[in-house]
Formats: structure tokens, C-alpha cells, sequence
């Protein structure tokens, strides 16, 4: 019964974000009928939204009086590095709608690809993206020693969020993000809003289609290998070591399992997530992107820990 209520949970949450709950709350606590009028709810509605985040530990009521609790406080009332809220919109406007399609999506694919939104879902989708993998992309600065590499591509860069918390920290770093025509307006704004564009360029292209540049010496690949195939995944990966010079790191950050795909159990779920939205979408283990590695000219370095379920595969071109 808790599995099968799981929706239910999801979509609470959700509504309760999307009508402003968390963020009426921000600047201080509230009576039903104070937070009725703060967010335009009637009060049997707001009443309904509260309790259930009061239920799911989110909101703290005592006496009547509603405040956030530290997670929605952290997370969903403010914007903000850790603002998560575009990413409950994404899965509540994209990834929710996709997933009631998952037993058609797993006998004969999805019926629509993540690549084929409007552009304003596909900004929906880029910018959610980009809010949860937050604690990632701003880890890997700081777990990858980047003190011998000067040029970054950022392959399937996204808004080009990774190369920024890369940049921020590494300040003799120049970096490029290659994406899809769809996110790199996303990207050139995100990057200009940092002010680091002098150092962080923005290319369109197809990793998958053309050759990629040269004379980078450290490549990343964020999230990327989970939207193919194995057979789609060492052809990438070979097109990336023929661009890369000897010496040259790779740098691969995705959901990796363990070898049953099990484990960690966020990354098994997200099976499903990547199922629903690409025709080739999984989850792989570590020990199958070691040999895809071994297979298209790279040495394994290592495997480490970014943040939650994400970990950091690293290689060098051999």
C-alpha cells in the first residue's frame, strides 16, 4: 500500500509547491486563514495542502500556526543555489505525465523523446535538470583534482552548470559546453549571468553526429551516458578519445550501479525515469563502463563519490 500510494505523496508535493505553500511561509509563520489569504487559496484548500506537508514532514504545525520545516526551508522557499523547485516543476509537468505511460514505454518505447518537447518544456526540463544536479556538478570541482588540465569540453553541457561550478573554483580553467540547438540559448544566458563567458564558450553541435573539437584536455560527460545504448556509449566514447590527446582526462558523472543495477536505489528508479523519456535510456554499472572504457582506448583512474546517488567515473586517455 505505500508503494502504491507513492503518487499520491508526489503529487501533494508538487501542488503544494506549485501554489506557493513553502514560500508564503518564508518570512514567517502562519494561521490557516493567514496562509488561505498569502497564497489565494480557499481555506479548505489550503487547509488540505498544509496537513498533507505537515503529514510528510515538511511543514510543522503547533497551536495553529504553520511554519516551514528545516528540508522546505533549505530546499522550496526561496530561490537560490539550492531552490529545487524547478525540478519538482519538471516532474510534475513533464516526467509525472510520462511516467503513466511507462508499461507502453517499456514494451515499445516512449512516445514522445525528452528531445522532442516544445521549446518551453524543453526549458522546464533543462532548468529542473540543472536545480537537482546542483550538489553534483558543485562536488565534482572539488573531488577531481583539475591543477594539471587548462581546457574543458563539456559534452551534453546542458545550461553549462557543471562547467560553471568548475570555472567558479578553478580559475585557470577555460571551458566549452557543446549541447543541442534546444538548451545553448539556455546555456549563453546561464553562462553570461555568471559573468564568466570570457572563460566558458558555448558551441552548437552533435557529439553523437560529428567529430568533436580538439584541443581540450579534459572532457566531461555529465549525465550524458545514461541516454544511450551500450553499442551508442562506446562509439562516444571513442569519438571522445579521438579528440583527446594522450594524457587527457575523461570525466564521466552519472547514476552508476552496482553490478545487479539494484543499487544505490534512486539510480534503479531513475531506470525508469531515463525509460519513459529516451528510446535507449538506462542505468549502467560501474563495471560496464570500465570496460567501454577499456574498449575505446581510456585507463580507468577511478570511481568517487559526488553527492546522493551520483558518483564520478574517471580515466585517462591511454
Amino acid at each position: 500500500m505505500q508503494l502504491a500510494s507513492g503518487f499520491m505523496t508526489a503529487k501533494h508535493l508538487f501542488a503544494a509547491s506549485e501554489l506557493g505553500l513553502f514560500e508564503a511561509l518564508a518570512d514567517s509563520p502562519a494561521s490557516l486563514d493567514a496562509l488561505a489569504a498569502r497564497t489565494g487559496l480557499t481555506r479548505r484548500a489550503a487547509r488540505i495542502s498544509a496537513d498533507a506537508m505537515v503529514a510528510l514532514g515538511l511543514l510543522e504545525r503547533q497551536n495553529g500556526i504553520y511554519r516551514n520545516g528545516p528540508a522546505a526551508a533549505a530546499f522550496l522557499a526561496d530561490p537560490g543555489p539550492a531552490d529545487l523547485r524547478p525540478f519538482l516543476r519538471f516532474w510534475d509537468k513533464i516526467s509525472y505525465l510520462a511516467w503513466t505511460k511507462l508499461a507502453e514505454a517499456l514494451a515499445s518505447g516512449p512516445p514522445q523523446e525528452i528531445f522532442e518537447l516544445n521549446d518551453d518544456l524543453q526549458q522546464v526540463a533543462s532548468q529542473g535538470i540543472e536545480a537537482v544536479l546542483a550538489g553534483p556538478a558543485n562536488a565534482l570541482p572539488e573531488v577531481f583534482d583539475f591543477s594539471s588540465h587548462k581546457r574543458l569540453l563539456d559534452v551534453g553541457g546542458g545550461t553549462g552548470s557543471w562547467s560553471i561550478a568548475i570555472a567558479r573554483r578553478h580559475r585557470h580553467i577555460e571551458a566549452a559546453v557543446l549541447d543541442l540547438p534546444a538548451v545553448t540559448d539556455l546555456a549563453r544566458s546561464r553562462v553570461a549571468a555568471t559573468g564568466l563567458q570570457a572563460r566558458i564558450a558555448v558551441i552548437t553541435g552533435d557529439a553523437m553526429a560529428s567529430d568533436l573539437p580538439s584541443g581540450y584536455d579534459a572532457f566531461l560527460l555529465a549525465n550524458l551516458i545514461h541516454y544511450f545504448s551500450p553499442a551508442q556509449n562506446r562509439d562516444l566514447l571513442a569519438r571522445v578519445r579521438r579528440a583527446a590527446g594522450p594524457g587527457s582526462a575523461l570525466l564521466l558523472a552519472d547514476f552508476w550501479t552496482n553490478p545487479a543495477h539494484t543499487e544505490p536505489l534512486h539510480a534503479a528508479l531513475m531506470a525508469g525515469e531515463f525509460a519513459v523519456h529516451i528510446r535507449n535510456g538506462d542505468v549502467y554499472s560501474a563495471e560496464e563502463a570500465r570496460q567501454w572504457l577499456e574498449d575505446t582506448g581510456w585507463r580507468f583512474t577511478g570511481h568517487h563519490q559526488l553527492a546522493g546517488p551520483q558518483t564520478l567515473i574517471s580515466a585517462q586517455a591511454a
